[in-house]
């Protein structure tokens, strides 16, 4: 089974950017959809996008939408997601996992195996 690990985290003042990794180990991560999910403290973890196995079809959140973007890497096993004009509400620690299959798209639907993510700080 896919195994994941999330880097690219890091404390940014508003209004910068960084980009997160999730290097998938255990198998291909092409026949898989992809999701990010982030937990602020405090607070349940929530969906923030995701991607078709094929890359083709991609979801944001409201609140990140136009901010993020998700994409894929099949031959380095790996998917990103840029994040720019980063706000304090996105500090967050964040995670990537395998999507629940549906055919030609993704939801944010997570199979519940996680790593151990990747802290995001987004503070002046």
């Amino acid at each position: 089974q896919l195994q994941f690990v999330e880097s690219g985290g890091g404390l940014v003042q508003p209004g910068n950017s960084l980009r997160l990794s999730c290097a998938a180990s255990g198998g291909t991560l092409d026949y898989y959809a992809i999701g990010w999910f982030r937990q602020a403290p405090g607070k349940e973890r929530e969906g923030v996008s995701c991607i078709s196995k094929g890359g083709g079809y991609t979801f944001y959140v409201d609140s990140v939408k136009g901010r993020f973007t998700i994409s894929r890497d099949n031959t380095r096993n790996t998917v990103y997601l840029q994040m720019n004009s980063l706000k304090p509400e996105d500090t967050a620690v964040y995670y990537c996992a395998q999507l629940e299959p549906v055919q030609g798209m993704c939801m944010l639907k997570p199979y519940e195996r996680w790593g151990q993510g990747t802290q995001v700080t987004v503070s002046s």
